[in-house]
């Protein structure tokens, strides 16, 4: 039997024990967490893009008289047009950005950046939650439109748009909740280490 064989039944008989240890803990742990990051920065990115190049343009008939037919009026949903939009893509942007600096932190392998990492992870989970919520509620008025202050739903005639901004949306909730995860595991992952 060669040095190869014998480290890998002695890593499987520790695995198996339950005493594996502390440095394959550490190497699995980075992997799963910059997998998560790496995951995290696709879905960001991606709710971004998505809402980012959201735009539909619509003739709509629009009545001056009852007495004369109506007129067809071209009209645009862009993103930029509402502020819970904006903020959404600047959110996801920032989002993105950090993941992949945190990716390089998590790469370099020093201890010191974990606590620091964890915090800002939650800082990521707060915003993104925030811009998801600020977003779904002007997607459900899209949807529903508000009676008591006259807002009339828009998705019935923009319905790609608010489609494509229900998708962008679910990325982003998505992303978010990996973020959260993050910030789940490396609480675990310092309190195993602090024992």
């Amino acid at each position: 039997m060669n040095n190869m064989e014998a480290q890998q039944k002695a890593s499987a008989f520790d695995v198996m024990n339950g005493t594996e240890s502390q440095g394959a803990i550490n190497r699995s742990w980075r992997k799963g967490d910059l997998f998560l990051r790496g995951l995290a920065l696709i879905l960001t990115l991606s709710g971004a893009i998505v809402l980012g190049v959201n735009k539909q343009t619509k003739l709509v008939p629009v009545k001056i008289l009852d007495s004369l037919p109506a007129l067809n009026v071209p009209a645009e949903a862009k993103w930029h047009y509402l502020s819970a939009f904006v903020y959404f893509v600047v959110t996801n942007a920032i989002a993105c950005s950090y993941a992949a600096l945190s990716m390089l932190l998590s790469l370099s392998g020093k201890k010191g950046f974990v606590p620091i990492i964890m915090i800002i992870d939650l800082l990521m989970v707060a915003l993104l939650f925030s811009s998801n919520g600020a977003s779904t509620a002007i997607g459900v008025m899209g949807y529903e439109g508000n009676s008591h202050v006259r807002w009339n739903k828009v998705c019935d005639v923009f319905d790609k748009f608010c489609n494509q901004t229900a998708v962008a949306v679910a990325l982003s909730l998505l992303g978010s909740t990996v973020f959260l995860l993050l910030v789940v595991l490396a609480a675990l992952h310092l309190n195993k280490n602090s024992k």
